[in-house]
């Protein structure tokens, strides 16, 4: 049923007064041995010492909070030290108590499920997103290691949004705005319908009160209209079924009021235009009977059309699995069937925690091993992923997902989210395989790997063992798995390119102190003692860092030259510097050669668009590795004026391995045509168009063209630009330094 304003008669005013004693939750926890409610009642007595004098905003004592959260718990019937927990959830936030207090008391379990329900308060972040996303993750991840631990905090949170009327009105848009948005997609994913509803309404409730009470109004006069409908429809069903000798329990239902909103709001429709308000659910011994009670209501009800899902045979992705059909019943009134075994029904309300509510393993193992399923992909993305913000972007991808079911070649069944593609597709079946995907077959035909999967489509997909990951995957995956796989490989890779270019940086700073390569004996001391001074881990990422510019190579070259003056080693007597380099990555009267090869850590700068044949120079940014300038470049001669120990010098390699982009000018006397017979002028002298921009008229009749040309180098430039000047209606053209309009 949908939660009602609180008033006198609503049950949580009597459920928050019954929970400021431990009574109350003692008649709840009887299903606990002796030994463990003496656990849980030490566990009370702790809570309520620490938050002796704490009180809530409603003027109640602060232990009721966890009194209540801790019987929400026990309605899933889980054990005492999820219990214990739930009791001491607040006390290292809000009481000074520590973790070791914590596992001193009532062991390590107990502790670490209390410390993953700590907000890291105590931390500083640069921005709130960024705090919120740090504590999220660890939340995540203390429960990806134990479920218990989200079982805990969803109660929690069910607790402080059935009270969030007792809190500041200036709250309640961003609480509510977060259960919305992360608790309740949480305990949908995790299959626990019934909070995921109630968190809901709860949120809807609080975020836009005037709407939620228009709707519930009018959902209670529908309710009082169509009483006696709902009553037939049941007592005609009760009857059908035991005609068939089915012994079945028939339970009428409603629309929850959020998705009815979030129906007309999506549909655009008028309450009076939402015709499946009401439910029925017919729950079953056995899974065959469900599909006898299908045929029989079929009989007895007209079927619409395309309204029929099987989710017995393929559940969803959280475990819920049930048959559902919608019928048109008297008075031409659409009502939405439900058929489920007794097992499924607490699984579909209950998700993972049918764990605990039901103990005959198998019938609750579906909902139990798909959640498993989604926590473990939440350590596989940790794994990859060290960023806080970055993790839990990736997260809410899988958080709510509109599932696709399709099949391997083995017939094996897997829910993906609507759209993912044959990639994604890949990495659900092992990282490895989707990093190593080279091509793919949908329903024996090969097909693009950016193509979207469809219901019932049977995947094969082709590997390489030499492949690596693509990084235009990363524009069209879906899944969260797939997309920190993919971030992470060309993070891997950016670090590979960065510690090749600080390779160099430092040998060619190495050579100005006169210094090569360490002899042999004196290299790993000599590292340890650098490493020491440089506050680095290893010497790769003393490399990294000096190719991302974080540090500068000459000072680290000079710290190397003062190292092995106090080991007495004389710089004339070393040998050449270690650095290897390919044919257009070597060092050159000690500069840095480039010549457009594919390397993250070189950029060229969009301020001047150096080509070969131009004078250059080097910047290193922090963080950004090198940018490449022209030598007359303005943005870089004022950088040079700054921090002039950040330039380096560079030069072109004999072969460039590319074309280069160049902006030009081209004046022109404004007329028909003038545009397509610059294009061809352009076309004519091999350069291609990268982009087009136009100003006003800067004088009577004309105007400048500003484009971005792709050149080989400044000779191919110098032909183009003769051929636009040759080109009737040019007045003007020119190399410019403007950056791209």
């Amino acid at each position: 049923m949908i939660p009602q304003q609180q008033s006198a008669e609503h049950p949580l005013a009597a459920a928050n007064a019954a929970a400021a004693s431990f009574a109350a939750l003692e008649a709840k926890i009887g299903y606990l041995d002796p030994a463990d409610i003496e656990l849980v009642r030490k566990a009370y007595r702790f809570a309520d010492q620490a938050h002796l004098g704490q009180l809530r905003h409603s003027g109640e004592p602060y232990i009721t909070h966890p009194i209540a959260v801790a019987a929400q718990v026990a309605e899933w019937k889980l054990d005492a030290q999820a219990l214990m927990a739930a009791l001491l959830h607040d006390t290292m936030e809000d009481c000074g108590i520590t973790k070791a207090d914590l596992v001193e008391q009532f062991g390590a379990p107990v502790a670490d499920m209390v410390d993953g329900l700590t907000k890291l308060d105590k931390l500083r972040f640069n921005t709130r997103e960024e705090g919120q996303a740090e504590s999220f993750r660890k939340m995540l991840l203390a429960m990806a290691r134990d479920v218990r631990v989200i079982l805990v905090k969803l109660a929690d949170r069910t607790h402080n949004m059935r009270t969030l009327g007792d809190m500041p009105r200036s709250k309640w848009r961003r609480i509510s705005s977060e259960t919305l948005d992360i608790y309740a997609p949480i305990a949908h994913r995790l299959g626990l319908n019934q909070t995921y509803r109630e968190l809901q309404d709860l949120a809807f409730r609080h975020l836009k009160p005037w709407r939620y009470s228009v709707l519930a109004k009018a959902l209670a006069r529908a309710r009082q209209r169509r009483r006696d409908l709902i009553q037939k429809v049941q007592q005609d069903v009760e009857g059908v079924l035991a005609q068939a000798g089915l012994a079945a329990r028939v339970i009428g239902r409603e629309k929850a009021l959020y998705s009815i909103y979030r129906k007309m709001n999506d549909k655009r429709l008028s309450f009076a235009q939402v015709n499946d308000l009401y439910g029925v659910r017919i729950v079953l011994p056995e899974v065959l009977q469900c599909y006898t009670a299908l045929g029989l209501l079929h009989q007895l009800y007209k079927p619409v059309p395309g309204r029929f899902k099987d989710y017995i045979a393929i559940p969803k992705v959280n475990g819920y699995q049930s048959l559902h059909t919608t019928l048109v019943g008297p008075a031409s009134i659409n009502i939405e069937f439900q058929i489920r075994t007794e097992a499924m029904d607490v699984v579909a309300e209950a998700g993972v925690a049918a764990h605990w509510l039901y103990k005959a393993g198998e019938h609750a193992s579906v909902g139990v091993q798909l959640g498993n399923q989604w926590l473990q992909s939440m350590l596989d993305i940790q794994n990859e992923t060290r960023d806080a913000t970055e993790f839990w972007d990736n997260i809410k991808v899988d958080l709510f997902p509109d599932a696709v079911y399709v099949f391997t070649p083995r017939g094996q069944i897997m829910a993906l989210p609507r759209g993912a593609t044959v990639v994604d597709f890949a990495y659900a079946i092992h990282s490895n395989v989707g990093d190593r995907t080279i091509a793919a077959k949908i329903n024996g035909e090969q097909v693009p790997l950016r193509t979207e999967l469809a219901n019932g489509d049977v995947i094969e997909v082709i590997t390489s063992s030499g492949s690596t990951p693509n990084p235009a995957w990363f524009g069209f995956v879906r899944t969260g798995r797939a997309r920190s796989r993919i971030r992470a490989h060309l993070k891997s890779l950016a670090q590979d390119k960065s510690r090749e270019l600080g390779d160099k940086l430092l040998a060619q700073a190495l050579r100005a102190e006169g210094v090569g390569e360490l002899p042999p004996g004196s290299d790993k001391a000599t590292w340890d003692k650098l490493l020491r001074f440089t506050g680095n881990r290893s010497r790769e990422e003393l490399l990294t860092d000096i190719g991302l510019g974080r540090r500068s190579a000459s000072m680290v070259a000079k710290r190397l030259v003062t190292l092995l003056a106090a080991q007495g080693v004389r710089p004339d007597a070393l040998l050449l510097s270690q650095a290897r380099y390919t044919a257009h990555e070597s060092l050159s009267q000690g500069a840095v050669i480039v010549d457009g090869a594919d390397n993250v850590s070189i950029k060229y700068a969009t301020c001047c668009h150096p080509i070969p044949g131009d004078g250059l120079l080097g910047y290193l940014g922090r963080g950004e590795g090198l940018v490449v300038h022209t030598d007359d470049c303005p943005v870089a001669r004022r950088l040079q004026q700054k921090d002039p120990e950040r330039f380096i010098t560079v030069a072109w390699a004999d072969e460039p391995v590319r074309a280069f982009d160049v902006a030009i000018v081209v004046t022109v006397t404004n007329g028909k045509g003038v545009l397509a017979r610059v294009a061809a002028a352009l076309a004519a002298a091999e350069a291609d168009i990268v982009h087009l921009g136009m100003t006003d008229e800067v004088a009577p009749e004309a105007l400048d063209l500003r484009f971005v040309i792709s050149v080989r180098d400044r000779e191919q430039l110098e032909h183009v630009l003769r051929t636009l000047r040759r080109t009737p209606s040019v007045l003007r053209a020119t190399r410019t330094m403007a950056a791209t309009p």
